[in-house]
């Protein structure tokens, strides 16, 4: 489903005109709930960048909303993974912003950054694996939400147009039931399937008596 047939899809059922800034901002938070509560893959991202020599803060990507993994990078290719703490144990483990080694903690520090204990003694290659917000189907008219699970994207935006509208509390419902049943399928597979193999994990299966 592209944009313009979620538009399409939404005033027919809703019976109701709604301008583009309010079809935007339907779109736009259903899709916010949805990338907050399943973790899927075309919410994932990397960035390489450096940390520099005497400096313990790494500035994040603009669009960078939380960390999956922080690692150095070798010359040769080779990966070391920092290990995640709060911003408090990097300032009470490495107090002394001068005394500098090879990095292995990170932490949030505040929105737009990083703080790596130890301060780094030389630099050193990143590559920050970490979570955003994909570009909406507002303005990327098609998206993977809304080719490969698009009941759960049309049913949240239809939830936020009757709440709009003032909707009946029953038909409001009855579409929030239908954007639950759709989001737990979702998370069967954006936190489930996509997170195993049958080697390691088995087949899915059913209980039986």
């Amino acid at each position: 489903m592209n944009y313009s047939e979620l538009t399409t899809n939404v005033e027919e059922i809703c019976e109701n005109s709604f301008t583009a800034t309010q079809h935007a901002m339907f779109a736009q938070q259903a899709e916010q709930k949805i990338y907050n509560t399943v973790q899927l893959p075309s919410c994932r991202k990397n960035s390489t960048s450096a940390l520099t020599t005497s400096n313990r803060y790494l500035t994040t990507p603009t669009d960078y909303l939380y960390s999956h993994s922080l690692a150095v990078v070798s010359a040769a290719g080779a990966y070391t993974y920092l290990l995640n703490k709060d911003s408090n144990f990097i300032l009470d483990a490495y107090p002394t912003p001068t005394t500098t080694g090879y990095p292995k903690h990170y932490a949030q520090f505040d929105v737009d950054s990083l703080i790596i204990g130890p301060t780094p003694d030389s630099t050193y290659t990143v590559e920050l694996h970490y979570g955003y917000y994909p570009e909406s189907i507002v303005t990327a008219s098609t998206t993977w939400l809304g080719t490969e699970f698009d009941t759960a994207l049309l049913n949240g935006t239809l939830v936020e147009a009757l709440r709009f509208m003032k909707g009946e509390p029953d038909l409001v419902a009855m579409y929030d039931k239908f954007y639950m049943q759709a989001i737990s399928l979702l998370k069967m597979l954006g936190d489930g399937k996509l997170r195993q193999d049958s080697y390691r994990s088995g087949q899915v299966h059913q209980q039986v008596s």
